[in-house]
C-alpha cells in the first residue's frame, strides 16, 4: 500500500526531477533486499534471497513462488554478506544467470559455477539495450564475513543507480548516509533499507529515522522500504521485541518521510501498487 507521512497529505519530492514520466516499469518486494524489477524491458533481481534458509537465519515471510525469479535478465549484488550474496539461490536462477558484483568479487563467485559474471566499480556503467546500472557507493562492510574479518573475500559495497526511457531507479544496498547521495539525486523511486533481521543494527545500516534522512537527500518521488520483516534468528522471532522489528520499521519510516515522498509499505513477496509517477 501507498502510505503519506503525516505532515502532508499530498506526497511529493523536495524538488521535481528531471527524468520525466515514469512508464513501463514494475516492482516486486520479494522480501530483505530482494526486488524484482522490471524496467527497459528487462527483469533485474537485487540481492536475492529466495529461499527458506539463509545461512543461520530463518524466513518468516511468507515462502515465494517460483514465478518470482522466472526470466530474470541480470542479478545486481550489492556486497558480499549472506543474506545478500546467497549462493543457494543463485543457483535457483542458474549459473550462468548474468550477475553484476563489485571489484574484486568476479573471481570468487566464477570459482562456484557462476560462468557470466561482470565486475563494476564505483562510477562504472553497465547497458543492455535501453537499461542501463551505473555502481554508487555505499557505506558498508564489504567482507564476505564481516568487518572484523579478515582473511577471505573482500570488495567494497556498493549501491547502484538502475535507468531505462522515462525511469530512474536507486537501489542502495545496505548502507549507512554518506555524503556521495548529495550527487545521486534526484530520482524517480529510492530503494532503501530501513532495518535488518536481527534485535539490532550494527554499524553500516539504516534505521526508519536515518533512512528518511536519505530520502531529503536522494529527493525520489517514491520510496520503497526494504531489508526488513524477512528474515530472523531461530526463537527470536517470537520475542515481543522482534515480533515488533517484523513489522514496525517501514511505517516509521513512512511517518518519519513525512510529505518528502510517497512512501510504498508493501509486504514482503506483494507488488509494489504505485500509481505512474510525472511531473
Amino acid at each position: 500500500m501507498l502510505r503519506r507521512g503525516r505532515a502532508s497529505g499530498r506526497a511529493r519530492a523536495a524538488d521535481p526531477a528531471d527524468t520525466g514520466r515514469v512508464h513501463g516499469l514494475s516492482l516486486r518486494f520479494l522480501g530483505h533486499s530482494t526486488v524484482r524489477l522490471e524496467i527497459a524491458g528487462r527483469v533485474v533481481l537485487t540481492d536475492p534471497v529466495l529461499t527458506g534458509v539463509v545461512g543461520g537465519l530463518v524466513r518468516v515471510a511468507p515462502p515465494l513462488d517460483r514465478a518470482a525469479w522466472d526470466g530474470v535478465d541480470l542479478v545486481l549484488i550489492s556486497h558480499l554478506h549472506g543474506d545478500h550474496l546467497h549462493l543457494p539461490s543463485l543457483r535457483l536462477l542458474g549459473c550462468d544467470v548474468p550477475v553484476v558484483v563489485p571489484r574484486g568479487a568476479g573471481a570468487w563467485l566464477r570459482r562456484r559455477g557462476f560462468t557470466a559474471v561482470t565486475e563494476l566499480d564505483v562510477g562504472q556503467r553497465l547497458a543492455d539495450g535501453d537499461l542501463r546500472v551505473t555502481a554508487v557507493p555505499a557505506l558498508h562492510s564489504g567482507h564476505r564475513w564481516g568487518p572484523r574479518f579478515t582473511h577471505g573475500p573482500q570488495a567494497p559495497a556498493l549501491g547502484h543507480v538502475v535507468e531505462g526511457p522515462g525511469a530512474r531507479v536507486y537501489v542502495a544496498g545496505d548502507t549507512d548516509l554518506h555524503p556521495g547521495m548529495r550527487e545521486l539525486g534526484p530520482v524517480d523511486i529510492a530503494v532503501l533499507p530501513v532495518w535488518g533481521w536481527g534485535p539490532n543494527l550494527g554499524p553500516g545500516h539504516l534505521d526508519p529515522l536515518r533512512a528518511a534522512e536519505a530520502v531529503t537527500t536522494v529527493r525520489p518521488r517514491l520510496a520503497l522500504p526494504v531489508h526488513w520483516g524477512t528474515l530472523a534468528v531461530p526463537g527470536l522471532a517470537r520475542t515481543r521485541r522482534m515480533r515488533r522489528l517484523l513489522v514496525d520499521p517501514p511505517r516509521e519510516f513512512a511517518d518519519a518521510v513525512g510529505g518528502a515522498a510517497t512512501v510504498a509499505v508493501t509486504e514482503p513477496g506483494d507488488v509494489v501498487e504505485w500509481r505512474e509517477i510525472s511531473r
